[in-house]
């Protein structure tokens, strides 16, 4: 099992690829809001991990093992989101939990609120408990 920050760099590169294409320490570093020898050390962890490809200087570059992992995060990341949503958390607060829960949920019950969410989404009708939890609220 990977550690919470390992999560949090993988699923920021990821993002960080699909905006910018490229990827570098300095990008890392803004996103995460750490400083640049903090990226460095952690690459050359996630190197040795075979979780990223990155040479001193460089461009930093998801494995195919990473981006599964990255994007493993990120899903449960808006999965948590959208649930939280649901029940009406503010979006600033729903962002700041999910980064803090999703990290530590088992696969089986990711999956449920998966399915949850999925089934909220996709019901027919606006579903009237939902309603009725925003008036409750």
């Amino acid at each position: 099992m990977l550690s919470r920050t390992t999560e949090d760099y993988l699923e920021a590169i990821l993002g960080l690829i699909e905006e910018k294409g490229e990827v570098r320490i300095k990008d890392v570093a803004e996103t995460l809001n750490v400083r640049p020898p903090s990226v460095t050390e952690m690459m050359q962890k996630m190197t040795e991990e075979t979780l990223v490809n990155h040479e001193r200087y460089g461009t930093i570059s998801l494995t195919a093992k990473g981006e599964k992992i990255a994007k493993q995060v990120r899903e449960r990341h808006e999965i948590l989101v959208k649930l939280l949503r649901t029940i009406q958390i503010p979006e600033e607060v729903a962002e700041k939990d999910a980064c803090v829960i999703e990290h530590e949920l088992n696969p089986k019950t990711v999956e449920q609120l998966r399915k949850f969410v999925g089934f909220v989404e996709n019901a027919p009708v606006y579903p009237k408990w939902i309603r009725h939890f925003k008036e409750y609220c």
